[in-house]
């Protein structure tokens, strides 16, 4: 081969080589987006949505629960042999609302007839009742968690199916096979699926974890309820500073 003609190729194999990458093909994350088709773009929005929704209610879940579980501690402290309230407690957290419930029925007495274990039952179930109520307030946005962990994938994957999709019609359209210009249509589809993920994994740890926990501190309660019901069946009530108290 001639020299003149070897230094000639040597010197057009950059521009060949750049001619192959699209000048305008941004692969950041910010760039497959704005590249994206329309409906691979929605499908971002909507799992990255998702997600920050996701993130405040595990934030807010696991404040509220932290809150409850101290409340929970208090109410098992007054469950334990000697420790159980002659007065009504005063109070608006999860403890002094159980605990007014089973101290009210306690100064109720035992009615005519009424066996020991009707009168304890009667007290378990007045705070058991009022914890449950307690509770379920924590309830309200771990089935989203739970969805958005099921869901998400299988939406990021319906974004990264239609995008090869396009990618697909693109290169039947443009009859060039090669993998500079599949490479960004390919991995525009396969952004929404890491968004999914991203979405998904999150919601399906803290959804696990927090009803855990909630499970948890559901059992610590009761239990407590059934303890300090036992405990002040077996004091007698104080009717008149239960009417005191009701009189005020």
């Amino acid at each position: 081969m001639n020299p003149t003609e070897t230094a000639a190729g040597a010197a057009a194999m950059p521009s060949v080589t750049n001619a192959l990458v699209p000048p305008h093909a941004d692969l950041s994350m910010l760039g497959l987006f704005l590249q994206a088709d329309w409906v691979v773009k929605a499908v971002m929005i909507a799992l990255a949505l998702a997600s920050l929704v996701c993130w405040a209610i595990i934030i807010e879940k696991s404040l509220l629960l932290s809150r409850l579980g101290r409340e929970i501690r208090v109410l098992v402290a007054a469950s334990l042999p000697g420790a159980a309230p002659s007065t009504v407690p005063q109070g608006d957290g999860l403890s002094a609302h159980v605990l007014q419930a089973g101290t009210r029925e306690w100064h109720d007495g035992r009615e005519g007839g009424e066996s020991r274990f009707e009168y304890r039952h009667r007290m378990e179930h007045a705070m058991r009742h009022v914890l449950a109520g307690e509770l379920r307030r924590v309830e309200p946005g771990l089935p989203f968690l739970a969805t958005t962990g099921a869901v998400a994938p299988f939406i990021g994957l319906f974004g990264t199916v239609w995008g090869i999709m396009n990618s697909f019609a693109g290169i039947a359209q443009s009859n060039d096979t090669s993998l500079a210009v599949v490479a960004p249509g390919i991995a525009e589809a396969l952004f929404a699926t890491a968004i999914g993920l991203v979405a998904a994994i999150p919601a399906v740890m803290a959804y696990n974890r927090l009803l855990v926990r909630l499970n948890r501190l559901r059992q610590e309660g009761q239990a407590a309820a059934g303890d300090l019901a036992a405990n002040l069946s077996r004091r007698p009530p104080q009717l008149g500073h239960h009417r005191a108290s009701a009189a005020e």
